[in-house]
């Protein structure tokens, strides 16, 4: 393993870690959640009809099943998000975000937006940058 390749690993991981912290400080400061449940209520807003299985967003969130369901507990007595069994098969739950959620996906993506805003980003060509971290993992998502 080069020297270098493992720095550059362990500096994006450790920069992944402060920025996920900053964005987790400030959502729950001023909407009462964390980064991890806006992730959850962003990418489920995301799939069609703003619903998804908890496997199918666990995918998307890069979290096991088992997480998505604890993750999704809070979030659906506080009315951001209401569960239901999949028609054609009982044993498969769905997750869908309310109205409630939506807004605060909303509210949250300013938020967001307004912290990103404030990071040291390189002028570089973002677009083939994400491509790039994208590409390490085999990550890639239409952009």
């Amino acid at each position: 393993m080069s020297k270098k390749k493992s720095e550059f690993v362990f500096s994006l991981l450790a920069t992944s870690g402060r920025i996920e912290r900053r964005f987790d400080r400030v959502l729950s400061a001023v909407r009462g959640v964390s980064f991890t449940e806006y992730f959850l209520l962003k990418r489920l807003q995301e799939q069609p009809d703003s619903s998804a299985s908890r496997v199918d967003l666990a995918f998307a969130v890069n979290l096991t099943p088992s997480a998505v369901t604890r993750a999704l507990k809070p979030l659906e007595k506080t009315g951001f998000v209401i569960s239901r069994k999949n028609q054609r098969d009982a044993r498969q739950t769905v997750a869908s975000l309310t109205r409630a959620g939506e807004e605060l996906v909303s509210d949250a993506d300013a938020v967001i937006s307004d912290e990103i805003s404030t990071l040291s980003l390189p002028s570089t060509d973002l677009k083939a940058l994400t491509l790039a971290l994208d590409a390490v993992t085999g990550n890639g998502r239409n952009r």
